[in-house]
């Protein structure tokens, strides 16, 4: 079995869509409600902490003032490693504002624990922030400008007496927005990956921050790379959304480098095609629909990125539109649990769970 073989397998056991089960439901069984969008971290008690924002049906078209879209930020947590979680703390877009901007919107988030205590990176659509004069007639009534914010405190329970800070902006046309926020997990420092779209919203791409020097809030510092891994030029054409990137164990084939997955959200378009009625059918992915792929990265380079999903998808959700997104993977001491939103018939986004454990994942890779 060659090594792309290997880690197309890991990766199919790892985001399993039968096996998986729902851990959070969204706030209604219909179309346009889900939960996810955010991590897994884990403290040294080994209890299981998830972010992730409620999403209520609204159209980005007409402007999402028009809906309640994503109307609440919240963490929950697992003491009994993932078989129940409770909720333990929350944010209303208005707890949300800065100075600059009001909330519109609360969209993808990651939190994490460090020496010095706790910090959660959110995103979300502001009102406030104008387009560049050139292109103001571009921005629709009701919409506003997607920017990235930090929460930081001594601990994940005094998160909530913290105050949004801008981390991240830009005023770029060609990645004007940005958005869902991931820990990038490197072999010598972890950074902050997040997706930009441009101005027009016609396409969505991974980008890299430095987390230390970046806190100027400006895009336009040397540490941000805004085209660190390239769309792709068939299903993932339109997006090519990193959401988690997954350093593997160094067994079997992998042993001699340094080997990483990066999980993202992919689409051929951002809207609905109607398909030739002859036409072979196949999963498309659109905004809010995506599906997903993988590939790999050796020695924390991304000009080493190879597809593992070349031609088409690799996650697609058997229910529902097919919508597989936001794959997240918590690497702890028993093994890998995987997050993920997934369509349902119903057409609601449930955070679903896959776990893993750690001697059959490090099996499947010796092979």
């Amino acid at each position: 079995m060659s090594p792309v073989e290997v880690l197309r397998r890991f990766c199919h056991r790892l985001i399993d869509q039968e096996a998986a089960k729902p851990i959070i439901l969204p706030m209604e069984n219909s179309s346009g409600f889900w939960f996810g969008g955010g991590n897994m971290e884990i403290d040294g008690d080994g209890n299981l902490f998830v972010v992730g924002r409620y999403r209520n049906a609204g159209d980005s078209r007409t402007g999402v003032a028009s809906g309640t879209r994503g109307l609440e930020l919240a963490i929950f947590k697992s003491a009994d490693q993932g078989q129940s979680f409770h909720k333990i703390a929350s944010w209303g877009k208005a707890e949300l504002n800065t100075a600059e901007a009001e909330v519109l919107s609360i969209e993808g988030s990651c939190l994490r624990f460090h020496d010095a205590g706790a910090e959660l990176y959110v995103s979300t659509e502001k009102i406030g922030i104008p387009y560049p004069d050139e292109l103001s007639g571009y921005l629709k009534p009701g919409a506003g400008v997607w920017t990235i914010d930090v929460l930081q405190a001594s601990s994940v329970d005094t998160l909530t007496g913290g105050r949004a800070v801008p981390f991240l902006r830009s005023n770029d046309p060609e990645h004007l927005h940005v958005k869902d926020p991931f820990f990038w997990h490197g072999k010598s420092q972890t950074r902050l990956g997040f997706c930009s779209h441009p101005y027009s919203w016609s396409s969505s791409n991974t980008c890299v921050t430095d987390l230390q020097l970046n806190h100027s809030h400006s895009a336009t510092s040397p540490q941000t790379d805004f085209g660190v891994i390239p769309r792709g030029t068939t299903w993932d054409v339109a997006m090519t959304r990193g959401t988690c990137i997954l350093p593997l164990p160094r067994v079997g084939r992998f042993s001699d480098h340094a080997t990483s997955l990066l999980f993202y959200c992919g689409g051929e378009c951002l809207r609905p095609h109607d398909e030739h009625a002859t036409a072979v059918m196949r999963p498309r992915g659109y905004s809010c629909e995506e599906i997903g792929g993988a590939g790999f990265i050796v020695n924390d380079d991304p000009g080493t990125f190879t597809r593992l999903s070349r031609l088409a998808p690799m996650f697609v959700s058997p229910y529902g539109t097919g919508c597989s997104r936001y794959v997240d993977v918590l690497s702890a001491p028993e093994g890998y649990y995987a997050t993920w939103q997934q369509s349902q018939k119903d057409l609601s986004q449930p955070l679903v769970m896959n776990f893993l454990p750690r001697d059959e994942a490090e099996a499947l890779l010796a092979e």
